[in-house]
């Protein structure tokens, strides 16, 4: 099957859902035509696992950043972002953002948090790795605010309306799809896959969550991301192959690899 190449460009494979197969899942995912990916942190404690993971693969790549959700002692500081990114192989800032779905963080906290990592990223000229969820107003007005074109970055997982998108990416932001986007009840969603513009758009897991149609209610991994791309080739109207192109090529700009 690896007559094709695409970039998973968000998965959380340092997780312990991968403890017993990690290496099996990494041929798997080649085997399937899905020859990189990014690994995304959720917290700083882990951001090591993520690094050794990129140091021991060569299609592997990883981020430093603070989930909106995820509680910590103490906030992240811009110079402690920046160190972590200071890495040969840290392309991005995050995942940051607004999360309004759960109340794990308080809005402020996760506003003042969301506002560190995009100075971050501006500083060091990495694109930054947005969540959000149930906050696209928030989301938006705080990319404004901030001046995320100078950096780049890419909403993931994008699970809003098309307004949404096109706000995010008239300030320049790519747009990830992950499983969801194969769900036999989001039609709505696939339609916002359709229209995105061919340099902006990007294929993702989010694994070990949201596994695609057809495996969806098991662990997701990123050899699975062949199934969003086929589902979005279809929407689209391009082949598979295309869409591969397009959305890989797109990450290696995005990401500077």
């Amino acid at each position: 099957m690896a007559e094709i190449s695409l970039f998973d460009t968000h998965c959380h494979v340092n997780f312990p859902h991968y403890s017993d197969d990690r290496e099996a899942m990494f041929d798997r995912m080649v085997v399937a035509g899905v020859e990189r990916c990014m690994v995304v942190a959720v917290d700083l404690e882990h951001v090591h696992e993520l690094r050794t993971l990129a140091e021991a693969h060569d299609n592997v790549w990883f981020s430093a950043g603070v989930h909106p959700n995820h509680e910590v002692p103490k906030e992240p500081t811009v110079d402690e972002l920046l160190s972590l990114a200071d890495h040969p192989r840290c392309m991005a800032i995050g995942e940051t953002g607004m999360d309004f779905f759960r109340n794990s963080v308080e809005p402020d906290i996760q506003e003042a948090r969301f506002r560190t990592h995009l100075q971050a990223a501006r500083a060091c000229n990495k694109p930054v790795i947005v969540h959000n969820r149930n906050a696209d107003e928030a989301t938006i007005r705080i990319l404004t605010d901030e001046g995320v074109e100078t950096c780049g970055g890419i909403m993931h997982c994008f699970s809003s309306d098309w307004q949404t998108a096109k706000q995010a990416i008239d300030l320049g932001m790519s747009i990830s799809f992950s499983g969801n986007v194969t769900f036999k009840n989001n039609p709505a969603l696939r339609d916002v896959a359709a229209q995105v513009p061919d340099d902006l758009l990007l294929i993702e897991t989010d694994a070990p969550y949201l596994t695609p149609v057809p495996y969806r209610g098991k662990r997701n991994e990123p050899a699975y991301v062949r199934h969003i791309a086929e589902c979005i080739a279809d929407v689209r109207g391009v082949s598979l192959e295309t869409l591969a192109t397009q959305t890989t090529n797109n990450a290696l700009k995005r990401f500077k690899i």
